[in-house]
Order: C-alpha cells, then sequence, then structure tokens
C-alpha cells in the first residue's frame, strides 16, 4: 500500500511595494523650500505691510468721522497757525535715511500734538494713484516712525496748504518688508498726488523732479505764493548718498473725483497671489517628494513551475 503525501502548494502573495526614505531626496526638497521662501517672501512681507497700513488708514477715517466737523475745524485750524510761525529750516544728512528739521519759533504750538489723532496717531493720508501709493503719514522722520508709512518732516509746513508753505513728506525706499517709496522714481510730471487730512483733500500736480545732494536745503524751502508738496527719498539704493525730490503745486478747487474717494478704504494690497505661489510650489515639492520614496514600476515577472512526465 503507497501512502502519498501532499504537501501545501506555496504562497503567492504579492508583496505591497514599501515607501523608502531618502536623505538626498529630503536634502533636496528642503533646499527647494528654502529657496520658494526666499523668493516669495520679500512680497509677502510688503502684502502684509500695505495691509496692515490700509487697517490704520481705515481706523483713522472712521476716528475722523466719530470726532465731528468742529473737532477737525480747530484741528486744521491749530495747524495753519503752526505755519505761519515756521522758517523752513530742514535739512537731510549723507548716506543716511533720516531727515532733520527744526521749527523755531512756533509760538507755544506743540508739534506732537497738531494733526494728530490719538486713536491710531496718523496726521494725514498720502495717495499717488500713477504708482499705486497709499500710506499714512506720521509725525516725525525717525527709522521707527518711517517703517510705520510716511514721516513728515519737522521744520517743514504740516500738509493743510496755503501760500507761501511747502510740506515736505520722506519715505524708506528699497525695504524688503515693504514697498513706501520704492517706486517714487516711477512718478511723471502731471502725476496727481493726493493729501487727506481731518477731513480735507489737497490735491497737487507734479512739476519737478530732480535728484539733489542732502545738503542742497534751498530745494525745500518754502516759495512765497506757492502751495508746495514735496516727496523725498534716499538714492542710489543701499548708498543714500543723493535724494530724489518730487514737487507739485496744488490746484484749486480739489477735482469731484478725488472727493468723491476720500476715506474709502484703500485698494492696496491687492490680491496675494504670493500665496498662490508658496502653496503650489509647497504642494508640488511634497508630490515630488512622495513619489520619489515609491519603488519604480519595473516588469511583471510570472515564475513557472517544471511539470514532469507522468
Amino acid at each position: 500500500m503507497t501512502v502519498q503525501v501532499r504537501g501545501r502548494a506555496p504562497s503567492h502573495r504579492s508583496t505591497r511595494p514599501r515607501w523608502r526614505f531618502s536623505l538626498v531626496n529630503l536634502l533636496v526638497a528642503l533646499f527647494t523650500l528654502a529657496g520658494l521662501g526666499a523668493l516669495v517672501y520679500p512680497h509677502a512681507a510688503a502684502w502684509v505691510a500695505q495691509h496692515n497700513q490700509s487697517n490704520v488708514i481705515v481706523d483713522q477715517a472712521r476716528a475722523d468721522a466719530m470726532s465731528g466737523y468742529e473737532e477737525a475745524q480747530r484741528q486744521l485750524a491749530a495747524a495753519r497757525a503752526y505755519n505761519q510761525t515756521l522758517d523752513g529750516a530742514a535739512r537731510y544728512e549723507a548716506g543716511s535715511n533720516v531727515a532733520e528739521g527744526t521749527a523755531d519759533g512756533v509760538g507755544g504750538l506743540d508739534y506732537e500734538s497738531l494733526l494728530v489723532n490719538p486713536a491710531t496717531g496718523m496726521m494725514a493720508r498720502l495717495k499717488v494713484p500713477a504708482i499705486g501709493l497709499d500710506l499714512p503719514v506720521y509725525h516725525g522722520t525717525s527709522d521707527a516712525t518711517l517703517l510705520r508709512g510716511v514721516g513728515h518732516l519737522e521744520g517743514t509746513a504740516l500738509p493743510v496748504g496755503g501760500d507761501g508753505t511747502r510740506s515736505v513728506l520722506t519715505g524708506h525706499r528699497g525695504l524688503a518688508t515693504a514697498t513706501m517709496f520704492s517706486n517714487l522714481d516711477r512718478i511723471e510730471l502731471g502725476d496727481v498726488m493726493v493729501v487727506e487730512v481731518f477731513g480735507d483733500v489737497l490735491t497737487y500736480v507734479v512739476d519737478d523732479i530732480r535728484v539733489i545732494d542732502p545738503d542742497e536745503t534751498t530745494e525745500i524751502r518754502p516759495v512765497p505764493g506757492r502751495d508746495l508738496l514735496t516727496l523725498v527719498t534716499c538714492t542710489p539704493l543701499g548708498l543714500n548718498t543723493h535724494r530724489i525730490l518730487v514737487t507739485g503745486e496744488r490746484t484749486s478747487p480739489t477735482p469731484a473725483e478725488y472727493l468723491a474717494d476720500a476715506g474709502r478704504r484703500p485698494d492696496v494690497p491687492g490680491f496675494p497671489w504670493w500665496l498662490v505661489i508658496l502653496a503650489g510650489g509647497v504642494a508640488a515639492t511634497g508630490t515630488w517628494y512622495w513619489s520619489s520614496g515609491r519603488p519604480g514600476r519595473g516588469a511583471a515577472v510570472t515564475g513557472r513551475r517544471d511539470r514532469r512526465p507522468q
């Protein structure tokens, strides 16, 4: 009697491909993300700065509306009285972003207390539609002030207009974290500069653009019979040895279109395209890194069992 023993057939269960970690691929992905971050950061920082500045402008408009007409007129009257006492003394130092000004004989009027709303600390709002500039204006030209927005050069007229006055506003150029006055060199003759201050809207048409040495202080002095606004920033970038001066003369009456726009929320910043680029880059890099750890698909291998002739 023959006993036939049958063994169990070998298992042919398929093994699922396993994801494999690669240090090289991880480093490539990290360096790619770092490069993407460096590329996007200036745009993101500028967008955030503009967003914050826009919120301050909106808060200022709301605070002005709450303070009422009489308070606004009181502020404007005090500013005009202050302007009548100025000698226009102001200067710039080479190699510095900070302008220096003095205001002698101000008749007991405190500069820091004029044209200021306690809710925001703003003095005014500056708009240059041609270059998309819309910024808050603050007292003084310290570095801390110029990082927040535009600074008013003490020693020059407060930006409320008037014959024989010149208000000088300064701003940084070339900051990695904010646009500020970076595009001031793109302003052209005939462009309009708008100042909104405690309910008043003043418009100035650019009629002079020049580059000067810092010691040419006569270029920012008032001119009898003219109502002037001058924007100033440093040039060339990184050296700050000269100044760009953009000057406009006031047009009166103020065009209706600018009166209608007064107090409206700034158009800047626009849509954050940098966020779309960042999200797309992160998604693409993550997808590549995950795919790089999956084994490649080779040709299917079919095993054959030898058959013995019976």
